[in-house]
């Protein structure tokens, strides 16, 4: 660094540039170089570490270091605290071994972020949280305190790059486990929005599809169009098996939709032909139908009430009671001629 202030120094002399503008091209150029590095040096070769008395060194106190500058204490010590991070890591030389006016090879730029916060939020009880979610994440505290200080930046890369966004939807995920006012918010913008509520569909039919396969695949059972719940045979399951550890197989962000249809409609078909290939199946099945579609029409009928028949009647009423109570006149019949053929 140093050998490039001289030569730039030689080459302003030469040009005939007044100091002043040397000094600010000097500066601007270290800064572009380096980031705010430029400017901790500053404070850490000048502003003498805690502990040290004004005897045993000729550095200031942050306090005289800012009215020197004409800012804060506190921005001063931000800077403080930013180079104190970096020499911790190895990055730069600690504050001991630096005094007024040295100069030192400075990091790139762009750690510069990662060990600076420009603010005082890491104080507060949010900043505390962003803390400690940053340190179990394994990140340093500043990188997040930052992104959470400018909310406007962080949409904007959600909103460019798929990486962020999909690391922002699994934050959201994890957070929404334990926050109901979020699970709130999230489900109304769901259901306000067309083509969320779209995808939550197909999705939801996807899950199902694939619940189905697993039930057989894993508890061997299998439900029947009926509805009934049958053991299902060996070969059954082993298909199921085979379906299921294709889905299973699937890359994360592989849509799962088309295997999933193609395994339940597979499986379906097997369930169908299974019952169909046993005849005390098959009457079963028939049995169960019959009384699942009775238990239905009763409750259904069960639900009428006459207490207003004079304001709702209509001839056609009468005339479809009386050709529902001839259809079951009919049933009635037929089942019990099968009665007395047994």
């Amino acid at each position: 660094m140093t050998a490039a202030i001289t030569s730039s120094e030689d080459a302003a002399e030469q040009a005939g540039v007044p100091d002043l503008i040397e000094r600010d091209a000097h500066d601007f150029g270290a800064y572009a170089r380096n980031g705010g590095w430029a400017f901790a040096l500053k404070v850490a070769r000048s502003v003498r570490p805690g502990g040290q008395s004004a005897e045993e060194t000729r550095k200031v106190s942050a306090k005289e270091f800012a009215e020197l500058a004409g800012c804060s204490p506190e921005r001063v010590m931000r800077y403080y605290k930013a180079w104190d991070r970096a020499a911790d890591d190895g990055l730069v030389p600690q504050f001991e071994t630096l005094m007024p006016g040295a100069d030192v090879e400075l990091p790139d730029g762009e750690a510069w972020s990662a060990y600076y916060a420009s603010r005082s939020s890491a104080a507060s009880e949010r900043g505390a949280a962003i803390t400690e979610a940053a340190e179990a994440e394994g990140i340093r505290p500043t990188k997040a305190l930052e992104v959470a200080e400018n909310p406007t930046a962080l949409r904007a890369a959600i909103l460019a790059d798929p990486s962020t966004a999909k690391a922002a939807r699994a934050a959201l995920l994890d957070r929404v486990k334990e926050d109901p006012a979020l699970q709130t918010e999230l489900a109304r913008d769901i259901a306000r929005t067309d083509e969320l509520k779209k995808a939550v569909a197909t999705e939801n039919r996807a899950a199902d599809r694939i619940g189905y396969v697993r039930q057989i695949a894993e508890k061997g059972q299998i439900r029947t169009p009926a509805g009934q719940t049958l053991d299902a045979p060996a070969e059954l399951r082993s298909e199921a098996e085979r379906h299921l550890s294709l889905l299973d197989e699937l890359d994360e962000g592989e849509d799962a939709g088309e295997w999933a249809t193609e395994a339940y409609d597979t499986m379906k078909n097997l369930v169908v032909e299974t019952v169909e290939a046993d005849p005390e199946l098959r009457v079963q099945e028939r049995r169960t139908k019959f009384y699942s579609s009775l238990q239905k029409a009763t409750k259904v009928f069960e639900e009428l009430t006459f207490d207003d028949a004079d304001d709702i009647y209509e001839d056609d009423m009468v005339q479809r009671l009386e050709e529902l109570q001839q259809a079951i006149g009919s049933a009635i019949t037929a089942l019990r001629g099968a009665a007395n053929r047994e």
